[in-house]
C-alpha cells in the first residue's frame, strides 16, 4: 500500500496554505525482463516532493512544516524535487488534506520520452500519475530535469545510481512540472437519463493560444472499447479552424474554444444510457507532450419500491402473503429486508431469513427489477404489528421503506351475517333456477 506523507496535518481544514511542500511516497516503475515467470515491471520506492505548491486560500505559517532533505545525500535514493510554479495544479489542497482525511494517495513515476526526442536526450523527462482514492483530484505530470545553478563548478555532482543523472547538493533530482493533465472528478456517478460533464483539462508551461491541441475521448467497459470523440483544435491565428475528426456517440461534445483558451477538455454527454457506463480516457496532445487522465462514469437509477398489498387482516389462522417490489433500478445489486414491530415489543425483529426472492428481471433500457415475498401468520403478528420492507441500493442515500399495519379482524357478528346472507342468496338462486 502506498501512502501520502505530509509533514503535518492541518490544524483546521478551513485554513488552507499557500506555497506548501507536499511529499508523496511513490513507486518508480521500469520495464522488467519478464523472463522465467518474472514480472514485466519492476517497482522501486521513490519520493516526490512538490515544492511550494500554490494554494488558493491565505497562508497559515504554523500548520505545515517545509520539506527538509536528508542530512547526508545518498546516490541510491530516488527523490524527485519538483518546482510547480510555472504550471498550475488544480485543487492542490486535496493533496495536502489527504493525510488528515485518511485518504490514500497512489503515486507512480516512470521515464517519459517526448515526441520528437531520443530516449537518452537531455534534459530528461519523467511522468508521474497521482490519484487520491476515495475522491479528489487526479493528476498526470510531465517532469523535466533542471540544472542546479548553485552547485560549485569544481565539485563533481553526485550521480543517482539508477538514473545516472546528477543530483543536487542535498541529494534530490531537481525537476520542474512542464505539463499536467488533470480531472477534478476522476469518479462520477450520474442518474440515468440525465446529462453529465466529464471533467478533464491541462496546463502547460509557456503555453500559447496559437498552438494546436489534439483531444481524444475513449470509452472502455468489460473488455470492449471505442473512440467516441476526437478533435483537432487549431490555434487562434489558424485559418483551418477546429476539425472534429471522429464522433461515435450522438449527444457528446467538447468546446474547442475553451480547449485552446482555458485548457478545458471536458466532455459533455446528453441523456445518459446504461450503456454509457465505463472508463473514459481523456488524452491531450500538444507540442511534444501527450498524456491522459482516466475518469470512471457510473450510471445510477434508484428503485421504485412498493407493496402489492394495501392492508393485512386475519379472519382465521391462515397465513397471508406479502409482496415487495423493487422496480427499474441500476446497478444490479440491491438488498431487501423485512422488519416486524409488534405493539408489545420495544425492538423490531428481522424477518429477512424467512423471505424469498424472485430472479432479477432486466428491462430493455438496462435497468433491473426484483420482488421479495414473505408469508406471515396471525399468531406471530397480532393487530397493530407494523411490517416494513426496507430496500438498500447504491442510488439511494438512505434505505427506502414501505410499511403496512396489521388491522384487527372484522367483528364476528358482521362476519357471520355476511356468510349467512351469501348462503341465502345462493339458495334463492338455485330455487329460481330449478323452477
Amino acid at each position: 500500500m502506498l501512502e501520502v506523507l505530509v509533514f503535518a496535518c492541518l490544524q483546521a481544514l478551513a485554513h488552507s496554505l499557500q506555497g506548501a511542500d507536499v511529499v508523496l511516497s511513490c513507486s518508480f516503475i521500469e520495464e522488467g525482463g519478464g523472463m522465467m515467470g518474472g514480472s514485466l515491471f519492476t517497482r522501486t520506492p521513490a519520493t516526490l516532493v512538490l515544492r511550494d505548491l500554490v494554494m488558493t486560500s491565505d497562508p497559515s505559517q504554523d500548520t505545515v512544516t517545509p520539506y527538509n532533505p536528508p542530512d547526508t545525500p545518498n546516490a541510491d535514493d530516488l527523490i524527485f524535487e519538483v518546482t510547480v510554479l510555472s504550471v498550475e495544479i488544480p485543487e492542490a489542497e486535496s493533496l495536502l488534506h489527504a493525510d488528515c482525511n485518511e485518504q490514500e494517495v497512489v503515486c507512480e513515476l516512470s521515464r517519459y520520452v517526448p515526441r520528437g526526442t531520443e530516449p537518452d536526450a537531455l534534459p530528461a523527462h519523467f511522468i508521474s500519475s497521482i490519484q487520491i482514492e476515495g475522491g479528489g483530484v487526479g493528476l498526470t505530470l510531465v517532469l523535466q530535469t533542471i540544472s542546479n545553478e548553485e552547485a560549485e563548478s569544481n565539485v563533481p555532482p553526485l550521480m543517482q545510481s539508477k538514473l545516472q543523472l546528477p543530483l543536487s547538493q542535498w541529494g534530490t533530482l531537481l525537476t520542474e512540472a512542464v505539463f499536467v493533465v488533470f480531472s477534478r472528478s476522476p469518479s462520477l456517478a450520474a442518474p440515468l437519463g440525465d446529462d453529465a460533464l466529464l471533467d478533464c483539462g491541462y496546463r502547460q508551461k509557456d503555453t500559447s493560444q496559437n498552438q494546436d491541441v489534439g483531444l481524444e475521448w475513449r470509452w472502455q467497459y468489460k473488455g470492449n472499447g471505442k473512440r467516441i470523440l476526437e478533435i483537432k483544435a487549431q490555434g487562434v491565428d489558424s485559418e483551418e479552424g477546429t476539425q472534429v475528426v471522429h464522433k461515435e456517440r450522438e449527444g457528446v461534445s467538447a468546446d474547442s474554444v475553451l480547449l485552446i483558451r482555458d485548457g478545458n477538455a471536458s466532455l459533455t454527454m446528453k441523456k445518459l444510457k446504461v450503456s454509457d457506463e465505463g472508463t473514459y480516457i481523456c488524452t491531450i496532445s500538444t507540442g511534444a507532450f501527450q498524456t491522459q487522465q482516466i475518469i470512471q462514469l457510473h450510471i445510477t437509477k434508484p428503485p421504485n419500491v412498493f407493496l402489492t398489498e394495501k392492508k393485512v387482516m386475519f379472519q382465521d389462522e391462515s397465513p397471508q402473503k406479502l409482496s415487495c417490489h423493487c422496480e427499474r433500478y441500476y446497478p444490479l445489486d440491491v438488498h431487501v429486508e423485512w422488519i416486524s414491530q409488534t405493539p408489545s415489543e420495544t425492538e423490531a425483529i428481522s424477518l429477512t431469513e424467512k423471505a424469498s426472492l424472485s430472479s432479477h428481471r432486466q428491462h430493455s433500457d438496462g435497468t433491473f427489477s426484483l420482488s421479495s415475498f414473505l408469508f406471515i401468520r396471525p399468531s406471530e403478528h397480532p393487530p397493530g404489528t407494523v411490517l416494513t420492507c426496507r430496500v438498500s441500493h447504491f442510488a439511494l442515500q438512505t434505505p427506502s421503506d414501505v410499511s403496512l399495519t396489521v388491522d384487527p379482524p372484522e367483528p364476528a357478528g358482521n362476519y357471520y351475517w355476511m356468510v349467512l346472507a351469501t348462503l341465502i342468496l345462493s339458495a334463492l338462486f338455485l330455487y329460481q333456477a330449478s323452477r
